[in-house]
């Protein structure tokens, strides 16, 4: 009788394990990881680019994703590069289009069950070409705001790539934010026509602080390096440096891409990758972008500033308050 029982026991126990192991997902081992590649035109350091890279490498490192990726590619090798990948059975490619528009493109359509997602001024492609952007400006206009309240010569530089949307909006919802809390603020912009040349962007910087500005607008590496060695503050983007330069950047909008990336690979993952735009996955909304804690500038942002910063991004957090996404080129204002 004992014996029976404990037979019982043991074949409705072995019955319950496989029923939960048929129910169960696949060990993570036995489903083959996705492939993913990548191609930049810049070094993986560059602001824009380590974002991508940065969360493309914690996909890897949370072992979703084989990862491989190309920096410093020309623009004219572009095309190759990318078919390479396409060939070698990369399900994903990701990278920026802005100068290689026509050749990425084509390459997609080639390739019409391989998912790209491209950084682009363009629209979606149907049907696996899919563009993002980095629509940072809540968190520009906020790191404006602190800019604002920290000049005392009411003059700031603002050194770009190139004046194209992406850089743009961000520069125009800075401007913004500036003059939300200062109206007496003018502006001399210029654009370095490089997407990584941190020698023109500091020279470019070191001409604007000559004319009498006391904190810069950093799009680009180099302007960083201008405002410490005159001892002027910057205000970052993109990513933050202020652990590089402690006593300079002031505050910095940062862009987070694991929102858009994290996206991407769910969909190619489940078969349903399609051609969207992932813009709105870089909005403060869905954590694709915040304004960098002030850090070891706390308590040296006066406090009305810091209350008016805080309420604005409660407004813009609610919805109550939208940041105008203005893609014309901005002009100086300094006279």
């Amino acid at each position: 009788m004992k014996s029976n029982t404990l037979n019982r026991r043991h074949v409705v126990a072995l019955a319950a394990a496989l029923a939960a192991a048929a129910s169960a997902p696949a060990f993570a081992l036995d489903q083959p990881k996705l492939k993913v590649a990548a191609v930049y035109t810049v070094p993986f350091e560059q602001q824009w680019v380590s974002r991508l890279h940065k969360a493309l490498k914690a996909a890897e490192a949370r072992g979703e994703i084989e990862y491989k990726a190309s920096e410093n590619v020309s623009n004219a090798d572009y095309e190759r590069v990318m078919r390479e990948y396409a060939t070698g059975g990369n399900q994903l490619i990701v990278g920026e289009a802005f100068a290689v528009e026509a050749a990425a493109r084509k390459v997609a359509k080639d390739f019409p069950k391989t998912s790209f997602l491209l950084g682009s001024s363009g629209k979606p492609q149907a049907p696996n070409f899919s563009v993002f952007d980095n629509f940072i400006q809540e968190p520009a206009y906020l790191s404006g705001m602190v800019a604002g309240g920290m000049t005392k010569s009411n003059k700031i530089g603002m050194v770009g790539g190139f004046p194209i949307p992406e850089v743009n909006r961000l520069m125009n919802a800075f401007m913004a934010g500036a003059k939300e809390v200062n109206p007496k603020v003018e502006f001399t912009v210029s654009f370095i026509n490089s997407w990584f040349d941190p020698p023109k962007a500091k020279e470019a910087a070191f001409a604007m602080i000559d004319k009498g500005a006391d904190v810069m607008y950093a799009e680009r590496f180099g302007v960083s390096d201008a405002a410490k060695e005159k001892g002027k503050l910057a205000i970052g983007n993109v990513i933050n440096t202020q652990p590089q330069y402690p006593d300079t950047v002031v505050a910095s909008a940062l862009w987070n891409f694991e929102p858009s990336a994290d996206r991407a690979i769910k969909l190619v993952k489940e078969g349903k990758f399609t051609a969207e735009d992932y813009g709105q996955y870089s909005m403060m909304k869905y954590k694709g972008s915040e304004l960098a804690p002030l850090g070891t500038f706390e308590k040296k942002v006066p406090a009305p500033v810091v209350a008016k910063v805080k309420a604005r991004q409660a407004d813009i957090l609610s919805g109550k308050f939208t940041v105008k996404v203005d893609d014309s080129q901005p002009k100086s204002t300094a006279k």
